[in-house]
């Protein structure tokens, strides 16, 4: 299901163009152990760019598909992750299953788990184990502290990592009101999880890069406790001991970027600080109000971040003068001042930017309905990517995959599942 175009972009053929073109990770096969969020959407990633990503879920299934909302057995949580995926499901305590998994082995070119280090390695799964299957397989894990040092056994969600790395406590920090106590509370969405899921896809992008030179594989492993250090653009400025000027803005500070109402009710984000050089100016010159250039209180960026109280009552009251979030953007954008208006999800699903974008993608539910998801963001001008193909339920495609891949036959794949080494839940 290949993405909108570019408008005005001749460069990116319209989709229904691209309809029939391979997706750049054609031909790649995944073996994907993960579970939850941070893996899965990893393994998605590399499916939405065409690889054949074979989910393994054990007899328990992924914690996920008990989320709600559901329709059809299926939660519309998992199926954001997992659609397009093919699904295998085994008991992989029993020996017989992690036989049959390490025959997979030699026909995947991509490994991915994301279980605490030493689990992997005591099903029998671990890098070691793959590596000897097939030495160029890359193998991917995700880890909450990573696999050495003091705390590679703890466990490790997203909220969790985001306390430990400084992350929630930052983001707290930049709303407490003058002479109130911080109240600590956790963010709705799962950062440590999501980003690990990227730097994770990349990792294992560049060592696939590297296997067309060296035709080895190798252990990628992405900590997420790490990876929220390396994608937080203010560490360098929580770590500074060195005199910082008061004539400027520290490290940006996006936290206190302006939230207007204008006159209909509606609410916008502009992206600068008004009390910072330049900044100052063009809010100014946006407003007609060169007297400010000219007042005690805003004469300097400290005096500005002194009195930002007041400096932000007056922008407020300027906003108010707008019939809606178009009219202040049109003059903003004068003054180059980027403005964005404050949307619920739904509303940006249904904008006509969305539509045009096929930003939002109608996913099979499997009981005749669909569920709506995003769409994978990349637009290649000669391949086709995003969401493609339905969820499945638990072990759905045992039998396939282990026919296509293993050779085995109908009563070889029955006799597993009457051992217990195959495992299938579809829905009643």
């Amino acid at each position: 299901m290949a993405q909108g175009t570019h408008l005005g972009d001749e460069s990116f053929p319209p989709a229904a163009e691209r309809a029939t073109s391979d997706g750049p990770l054609t031909g790649v096969r995944v073996l994907d152990f993960t579970r939850v969020l941070s893996g899965p959407h990893a393994a998605r990633m590399l499916c939405d760019m065409g690889a054949d990503v074979i989910k393994v879920e054990p007899p328990a299934g992924d914690l996920t598909r008990f989320a709600n909302p559901r329709v059809g057995g299926l939660a519309s949580y998992f199926i954001q992750q997992n659609a397009g995926k093919r699904n295998i499901s085994l008991d992989m305590t029993k020996p017989r299953a992690v036989e049959l998994l390490l025959g997979l082995i030699g026909q995947i070119d991509i490994v991915i788990e994301n279980f605490r280090p030493g689990v992997m390695d005591r099903m029998g799964l671990g890098y070691a184990a793959i590596a000897a299957a097939n030495p160029r397989a890359i193998y991917a894990s995700i880890t909450g502290y990573g696999s050495t040092g003091p705390w590679r056994n703890r466990r490790a969600y997203a909220s969790v990592i985001g306390a430990e790395t400084g992350f929630t406590k930052a983001q707290c920090d930049s709303h407490q009101g003058a002479g109130h106590p911080v109240e600590y509370v956790n963010d709705p969405h799962s950062h440590g999880d999501l980003y690990t899921s990227l730097e994770c896809a990349s990792g294992i992008l560049a060592a696939l890069y590297q296997r067309e030179r060296t035709g080895r594989g190798q252990h990628v492993e992405v900590s997420m406790a790490q990876t929220m250090l390396y994608v937080n653009e203010h560490v360098h400025d929580h770590l500074w001991d060195g005199p910082v000027s008061p004539e400027w803005i520290r490290s940006f500070q996006p936290g206190d970027y302006p939230v207007l109402t204008v006159a209909n009710g509606e609410s916008v984000v502009i992206s600068g600080h008004p009390g910072e050089r330049g900044t100052f100016d063009r809010f100014v010159e946006a407003m007609e109000s060169p007297d400010l250039l000219h007042d005690p209180r805003f004469a300097s960026v400290s005096t500005r971040l002194e009195y930002l109280d007041e400096l932000f009552d007056i922008i407020r009251e300027w906003a108010l003068t707008f019939p809606d979030a178009h009219s202040i953007e049109s003059v903003l954008d004068r003054y180059e001042l980027a403005m964005g208006a404050l949307r619920s999800v739904r509303e940006i699903a249904d904008s006509e930017w969305a539509v045009q974008r096929n930003a939002i993608v109608e996913v099979p539910d499997r009981s005749g309905g669909v569920v709506r998801v995003p769409n994978a963001p990349w637009t290649f001008s000669d391949a086709t990517t995003g969401v493609h193909g339905e969820p499945k339920y638990r072990g759905e495609d045992n039998a396939s995959v282990l026919r296509e891949l293993l050779g085995l036959g109908e009563a070889d794949v029955a006799a597993l599942h009457d051992a217990g080494v195959l495992s299938t839940r579809m829905p009643s």
